[in-house]
């Protein structure tokens, strides 16, 4: 066997056109500047409008250099820093958070249209949210409903792995298959919950399956950072193993990989940063599957690369779904979930389409 994983991904088939695979470190390099270009500028977009000029400057201020301008508004420093950068900081942490663990749930699952949602882990915290809203009092908010809906997409992760195992493994088929009825429990235990709770407790379990960032704060951002600095890494470093097993779960076991471990390892990430993301947010539909998806068609199939693009995509899309959903209605706060949605849903039908003439 000569052929790479990345060759034999990559080959083209009959009269396919051939696609041109951007160098790595220069798109890494767009993708990073891009975000924080574009978090600085979401920082200053809203009701209280703040230039561009003026959102940079309170950030050097607030790093100690005195250059550039501060906003000249009279809540612009408290807006800017109670809360504004807190939640375009946690949008590009989810994003982030939900980029990778698609890359990990397709390269794991050798299928470029799998997406997190596959093994239950929003379905599992929408569970534990809905128990948490239902309960009602101390548990409907704060830390008890992140860490609820935490340990609900979790267990829920977990428990489709081990439906799934028999004989010690566990097949790609087996575990779509038992994502898919366990989906369809959680869901329903959702309809159950919804339909006994009250009715300020239905609205919320609602309002959270549709995804929002307006609960971010500095709390927020600090526990999710802390789970992106460990899972993105985490993930980067079986890349070689995924590439390998691109090849086939036969030519991997060959070329001594654990193709069982291998799969246990990425689920267990996966179900971390999707229920980490997922329980301060509510749903964010389709970033998981459209973002590494779109990357593997601009920097190829290399998982050394298309994690760390994938996480800074992820990041990107969610900071401009952020700033549609609080600014495209004046005076509104669109659900984040509808808003990646109704975009992400025709973006992944055109990607597709090219791929089925051949892109």
């Amino acid at each position: 066997m000569t052929d790479s994983p990345q060759v034999a991904r990559t080959a083209p088939v009959g009269p396919t056109r051939r696609r041109t695979v951007l160098p790595a470190a220069p798109t890494l390099i767009v993708l990073a500047v891009a975000v924080v270009a574009v978090g600085l500028y979401c920082a200053g977009q809203g009701q209280v409008y703040i230039p561009y000029s003026e959102v940079i400057g309170s950030v050097l201020h607030h790093m100690g250099l005195e250059i550039g301008p501060l906003p000249s508004h009279p809540r612009g420093e408290e807006t800017l820093w109670v809360v504004r950068f807190p939640r375009v900081i946690l949008a590009a942490l989810i994003g982030a958070a939900l980029g990778c663990a698609g890359v990990l749930m397709q390269g794991v699952l050798a299928n470029p249209l799998a997406e997190p949602g596959v093994v239950g882990v929003s379905s599992g915290a929408a569970v534990g949210a809905s128990a948490a809203f239902v309960a009602g009092g101390f548990f409907a908010s704060g830390l008890p409903l992140v860490a609820a809906g935490f340990l609900g997409g979790v267990i829920t992760a977990a428990g489709v792995y081990l439906l799934a195992v028999k004989d010690g493994r566990a097949a790609v088929i087996t575990i779509v298959l038992t994502g898919i009825a366990v989906n369809a429990f959680a869901g329903g235990l959702i309809a159950l919950m919804t339909f006994i709770a009250s009715p300020t407790a239905r609205d919320q379990i609602v309002f959270w399956q549709l995804g929002s960032l307006n609960a971010a704060s500095w709390e927020a951002v600090w526990i999710v950072g802390a789970i992106v600095a460990i899972g993105v890494p985490a993930a980067w470093l079986l890349a070689r193993r995924l590439d390998l097993l691109a090849l086939g779960e036969a030519q991997a076991a060959g070329l001594g990989i654990d193709v069982d471990k291998l799969r246990r390892t990425a689920m267990v990430l996966v179900a971390v940063l999707v229920a980490g993301a997922v329980s301060f947010t509510g749903i964010v539909m389709f970033v998981g599957l459209v973002v590494p998806h779109l990357l593997r068609m601009i920097v190829g199939p290399a998982h050394r690369v298309l994690v760390p693009a994938s996480a800074l995509g992820g990041a990107l899309i969610l900071l401009i779904s952020d700033l549609v959903a609080r600014t495209l209605v004046g005076g509104a706060d669109l659900p984040l979930g509808m808003v990646t949605a109704l975009v992400g849903a025709p973006v992944f039908f055109v990607l597709l389409r090219k791929r089925a003439h051949g892109w």
